[in-house]
């Protein structure tokens, strides 16, 4: 796990081995175990080093092959590297090292870009072909690792994260208006694009190749989520079953490791499951939550702090357990550090989930996540009901991109923004944007091919938002976040299973859920319990009833109480300034009238709020 960076120039010139070397300075917290860098006239690579497997020296990056052809910058783990390590033996190869990134680098030289069809882990990786004078970056299946670029007419600059390609020569700074419009509608951005104009962030599942010789560009799809399987020859049981093995299996894959493997521990079905598989493998473990100071806190806030129900599992477990308390005053302390971490500004409250890995980096390198078990399995499942409602593919489309303008309604962005920068959209749909998410063709004519349809959507774009942001909240503190739900043969199994198997009921509901409220999960539950039906069936081997029955409310602080509270002095000294940069882009009245609406008790618009505040940070600290 670590950080890379890389130039190749387009135009003959050489790259600079200092200005690489600032780059991966940039991004030092990323790497603090070792640093490296390779140039040789066009292509200059740079690496910083997080230690997980064969902490040797043999592990060092950059890394080339035994004939110095093939040149690799690496971010990530390859859990299954030990299989195909003995593949590769068998065709040849010798190796020097004991690590991933060694067989990586083999694989690639013997399969080419076929080899990314065998990998089953987490990664973002450069390959420089020396003799075709080629640059390749791939990216993961589910972009559990972030990789972003920059191209001109004369290079290509590309980096594990945005702040080590500013750290290059002519790289200006400016708002990208398409991906503020987009940011405004989702509190995500659903393209490839950023809130820095020119940076873009390779997509999930894609490669792209530099053929410096043509000095030319190519994008390529390798892999997508398909849930559009027509049979099922397994019944409820017996599926079931197959979700135990291949969740366990998963689980083991990823506790792979020469330095101690931790977990989170929240109280809730995916994280005590996880926790519960580490604990058989490797005896006792590690674990962290967070919880939260609720004295100010009202209504649904009052179930947020889950640390009762994670020291209860902690105390099944028997694993050392560590908390953390956020109080009202936490989030203000910590955002100009979170923001200038964060960079590419995408889903949710997240600065809880910082502080809790700040916690667990000060005791492990290696942490386990519970993501994406509630996108695979229907963990929301008043979102796909919303999407249910309705006949036909042009009711699906209308009601679900209703549902996720989570923000600023289409109807509001003339008000919303700047004129300038309303102009500067130039008619930017997120309507198109939206629809552009969904495979051609993927059918919406029945409920189920409906939830299903629902289920890609946030597989694409809410589960890739939550990736990027737990993989910068984590390696702020050079800490390596796993996700175990996301091993290929479960995610594989995950998109065969019908949504019947997921769901209690596929019958249209008019009971709705405001997705700025928090405790949805919670005020869902208490008219329909619903959501993972078969996880929960799967898991109840590994856990109690009293888990795989509860309602987990999700990480969230009491942000709706806060912001009218404790916090509402930050939150005015902030917006209410006339100088404040975010007015530049955005419209001061409109801004405010939302903001009095919330301290008045009227609406809740927490997430409006925290995305305000977030981009203004982002301004300043990136900007201006």
């Amino acid at each position: 796990m670590c950080g890379i960076a890389g130039i190749v120039s387009l135009n003959g010139e050489s790259v600079s081995a200092v200005v690489v070397r600032r780059m991966t300075d940039a991004i030092a917290h990323r790497g603090p175990d070792g640093e490296g860098s390779y140039t040789d006239g066009p292509i200059g690579l740079g690496h910083r080093r997080l230690a997980i497997i064969d902490l040797s020296p043999a592990g060092h990056q950059p890394m080339m092959t035994s004939d110095g052809r093939y040149v690799l910058t690496y971010n990530g783990e390859i859990y299954n590297f030990q299989e195909l390590r003995l593949e590769l033996e068998a065709c040849g190869h010798q190796f020097r090292s004991r690590s991933d990134s060694e067989v990586l680098l083999q694989a690639f030289a013997q399969w080419g870009e076929d080899c990314l069809d065998r990998l089953n882990g987490m990664f973002a990786f450069a390959v420089w072909d020396r003799v075709a004078e080629r640059l390749f970056l791939a990216r993961d299946r589910y972009g559990i690792k972030p990789l972003y670029y920059f191209a001109d007419a004369t290079r290509v600059i590309f980096a594990s994260e945005i702040k080590a390609i500013l750290a290059c020569p002519d790289v200006s700074r400016a708002v990208c208006y398409p991906a503020l419009n987009e940011y405004f509608t989702f509190q995500n951005i659903l393209t490839d694009l950023t809130l820095f104009e020119g940076v873009r962030i390779l997509s999930a599942g894609h490669t792209l190749s530099v053929d410096v010789r043509e000095a030319r560009l190519t994008r390529r799809r390798y892999w997508d989520f398909d849930l559009t399987a027509q049979t099922w020859a397994l019944s409820e049981r017996e599926a079931t079953d197959e979700v135990y093995r291949l969740f366990t299996q998963g689980v083991a894959r990823q506790l792979v490791s020469d330095v101690p493997v931790a977990s989170y521990l929240s109280g809730g079905l995916d994280s005590s499951s996880i926790a519960a598989v580490a604990v058989r493998h490797l005896g006792r473990i590690t674990t962290f939550t967070g919880g939260f100071d609720l004295s100010s806190a009202s209504g649904l806030e009052l179930a947020f702090d889950e640390r009762a129900n994670s020291e209860m599992l902690s105390n099944l477990l028997k694993t050392e357990h560590y908390e953390m308390v956020l109080h009202a005053g936490d989030m203000e302390r910590v955002m100009p550090e979170l923001i200038w971490h964060l960079e590419d500004l995408r889903v949710g409250q997240c600065y809880p989930n910082y502080y809790v890995a700040r916690l667990a980096g000060k005791f492990v390198k290696v942490v386990l996540s519970g993501a994406g078990g509630d996108e695979l399995f229907g963990g929301y499942p008043w979102r796909y009901y919303r999407a249910i409602n309705g006949q036909g593919s042009r009711a699906y489309y209308s009601n679900y991109y209703d549902f996720w303008q989570r923000l600023v309604p289409d109807q509001d962005k003339v008000r919303f923004f700047a004129p300038s920068t309303y102009r500067a959209m130039d008619g930017h749909s997120t309507f198109e944007v939206f629809r552009g998410v969904f495979p051609d063709g993927i059918p919406t004519e029945t409920p189920s091919q409906r939830v299903n349809a629902s289920l890609h959507f946030e597989l694409k774009t809410f589960l890739h938002g939550l990736l990027v942001v737990e993989d910068k909240v984590s390696m702020a503190h050079s800490l390596e976040a796993r996700v175990p739900f996301l091993d290929n043969d479960l995610v594989d199994l995950a998109c065969r299973l019908p949504p019947s198997f997921k769901l209690r009921d596929l019958a249209p509901t008019p009971y709705a859920v405001d997705e700025n409220e928090p405790g949805k999960r919670l005020q869902y539950n208490s008219q329909r319990q619903d959501g993972k039906k078969i996880l929960r069936q799967a898991c109840g081997r590994l856990v109690p009833a009293a888990v795989t029955e509860r309602v987990k409310q999700g990480f969230s602080a009491p942000d709706a109480s806060w912001f009218r509270g404790e916090s509402i002095d930050y939150v005015n000294g902030l917006l209410q300034d006339p100088a404040a940069p975010i007015y530049e882009y955005l419209n001061r009245e409109y801004v405010m009238n939302r903001l009095n609406e919330h301290c008045a008790g009227r609406h809740n618009d927490r997430l409006f709020i925290w995305s305000v505040l977030s981009f203004e940070w982002w301004l300043r600290t990136f900007l201006n």
